[in-house]
């Protein structure tokens, strides 16, 4: 069972920054996409920052221009550099994976969640 490992929450102040890090626990695999989604109580979960395997990015508009996500391939671990954190940035960030691994049918994976505070 692949797991997502994700690390990097925390409290900030608004206009902090933070970095969240993702990796699948098994190195084996075939990533067709990966990102974050992130929920606040009573909305629904919402697409944050994702990438795709061909290196496509996209961004929710409330975010572009201060959120970057990127990918160290070396060590299989995608990052969310988040900049000029707003109160409204404050979240449960859940990282997101679209995974195949030999053996198993290509799936839906996600983190536990992290959560994001982002107040004075």
């Amino acid at each position: 069972q692949v797991q997502l490992v994700e690390s990097g929450g925390g409290l900030v102040q608004p206009g902090g920054s933070l970095r969240l890090s993702c990796a699948p626990s098994v190195s084996a695999f075939t990533i067709y996409a990966m990102g974050w989604y992130r929920q606040t109580p009573g909305k629904a979960r919402e697409l944050a920052a994702t990438f795709t395997s061909g290196g496509t990015t996209n961004y929710a508009d409330s975010v572009k221009g201060r959120f970057t996500i990127s990918r160290d391939s070396a060590k299989n671990t995608v990052y969310l550099q988040m900049s000029s954190l707003k109160p409204e940035d404050t979240a449960v960030y859940y990282c997101y994976a679209d995974l195949g691994r030999s053996g198993f049918a290509r799936r839906n994976y996600w983190g536990q969640g992290t959560q994001v505070t982002v107040s004075s």
